[in-house]
């Protein structure tokens, strides 16, 4: 049976929890990269599917080959040259076969669900290479300056230094120092005639040459050529091999190379399009991602019945995909301005509105609720809540470090009066981790920290708070307020 090393990228901090859940939902064990914000797990190729619906992971990939110890030469022409050299001797076959199946998988569901844009699957682009014509035909993105006749897109070629977090042109996660390079190598169409394989045959009446791009991202300071050279001279390689068509934007496939020190590994891409943007029709300005909002609420470990408030929802990233997750808990999603609650409403119709396009006769309401109020003044009974979830204003976008200062202890008051003593738990994130820290100190009384998670929200340095409700009673006034 054919069978896959699927790579995925997660929100930084979070590998453990995409790693317990890939071994809840798939059965596999996964290894944690050291190369942050990546997991390796083994699946059958037929679970493909099931691996589309994991909730924690941003990208994903089928692993063509790792080197856990990759040895460069010094000289830049050398190491260039081994990695044009590589290509020929990477086992290419099995992966495009699985890269092929996932092409198939998309196409059934685009077919069966045109409107549904949050379906992972159906993001993805589609191929118009035909997908029985034999696995070389979906290997690697062609890429970089490969030949003469090309013309390289300017914005392409430039490395990158991305902070980690940050989303990149191919929606990748890229890590703090590391470049990416996309580069587009365009040869002239009319003498690319068909399609040659480099493991077998094209299929009967296939004449379509497939487009590729390479996609390196590079960290470590020990390299002597750049991420775009990487890319330039390995996508060269890839399409003398497989003589397909270098296309960095209409591409049929995209060919990862990420080297990570002595780490490298080469991949085929398997999304275009970043999974966490499944739930989110209607954006703000720190709209969260939903693999970082289930990476969240997975940390305070909910249980049925649990009453779940998000006091500051914003765009109602973290309850949307609460109420998806954990639909035998109760969601609660308020914020204090008006416009924030009326796109978290509008994502919610949209939700709505997916569920009853997937089968009309069983569509079901979703268990979340959407309110204004005042953070300092929640309309909720003391002691009525079971666990607290929130993205806190950094300061930056929206409020200011210095109205932090006021506002940090008082929400951790209020939090601590609507939840329940003994149980109650509350999961938190923020870059302001000073007044965070202040603020905590104030209400130690009410609130124990258990567990910090550092992640990196758009090249923001962050940390996830998970704290627990102590049994003392809450003050219902607030004299600092």
């Amino acid at each position: 049976e054919l069978a896959a090393v699927i790579g995925a990228t997660v929100p930084t901090g979070f590998e453990q929890t995409a790693a317990d859940e890939v071994q809840e939902k798939l059965g596999s064990a996964s290894r944690i990269s050291r190369d942050r914000g990546k997991i390796y797990f083994e699946v059958p190729a037929r679970s493909l599917p099931q691996v589309h619906r994991l909730r924690s992971v941003d990208n994903l990939f089928v692993v063509v080959q790792e080197f856990k110890d990759y040895q460069f030469k010094e000289n830049k022409e050398d190491a260039l040259k081994d990695l044009e050299d590589l290509v020929k001797k990477l086992p290419w076959a099995d992966p495009l076969k699985v890269w092929e199946l996932n092409n198939s998988l998309k196409k059934k569901k685009t077919k069966r669900k045109k409107h549904s844009l949050q379906s992972p699957a159906s993001r993805e682009k589609l191929s118009d290479g035909g997908e029985e014509g034999g696995a070389d035909q979906n290997n690697t993105n062609d890429q970089e300056d490969c030949a003469q006749n090309c013309a390289v897109d300017p914005t392409g070629g430039q490395d990158t230094e991305s902070p980690q977090g940050a989303t990149s042109r191919n929606g990748a996660e890229e890590e703090e120092g590391s470049e990416q390079s996309d580069v587009k190598a365009e040869g002239q169409a009319s003498s690319e005639s068909g399609t040659k394989a480099g493991d077998g045959q094209a299929g009967e009446g296939e004449a379509k040459v497939l487009r590729f791009r390479v996609t390196c991202n590079r960290a470590g300071d020990k390299h002597s050529f750049t991420s775009n050279e990487a890319a330039r001279d390995f996508g060269g390689a890839v399409q003398e091999h497989f003589q397909w068509k270098a296309d960095m934007t209409n591409f049929d496939v995209e060919v990862l190379l990420n080297i990570h020190n002595n780490e490298v590994v080469v991949g085929i891409a398997l999304t275009e399009e970043s999974l966490h943007r499944r739930n989110i029709t209607h954006f703000g300005p720190t709209t969260l991602r939903s693999t970082l909002a289930y990476g969240m609420l997975r940390l305070c470990d909910p249980q049925p019945t649990d009453i779940i408030v998000d006091p500051m929802c914003g765009t109602g990233a973290i309850p949307i995909e609460g109420a998806a997750e954990w639909p035998y808990c109760y969601h609660i999603a308020g914020d204090n301005s008006p416009q924030a609650v009326k796109r978290a409403a509008n994502n919610i119709s949209s939700l709505l509105r997916k569920n009853e396009s997937k089968d009309s006769s069983t569509a079901l309401g979703v268990p979340l609720d959407v309110i204004q109020w005042d953070i300092c003044r929640l309309p909720l009974r003391t002691g009525s809540v079971d666990v607290v979830v929130t993205d806190m204003p950094f300061g930056k976008r929206i409020g200011s470090k210095k109205k932090n200062w006021d506002l940090y202890p008082a929400c951790l008051m209020e939090m601590g009066r609507i939840c329940t003593p003994g149980t109650g738990r509350a999961v938190l994130l923020t870059q302001d981790k000073k007044c965070f820290a202040k603020a905590l100190s104030r209400v130690g009384h009410i609130w124990r920290r258990v567990q910090t998670v550092w992640v990196n929200v758009g090249g923001l340095h962050a940390a996830v708070y998970l704290l627990r409700r102590t049994w003392e009673r809450a003050e219902e006034t607030r004299s600092f307020w």
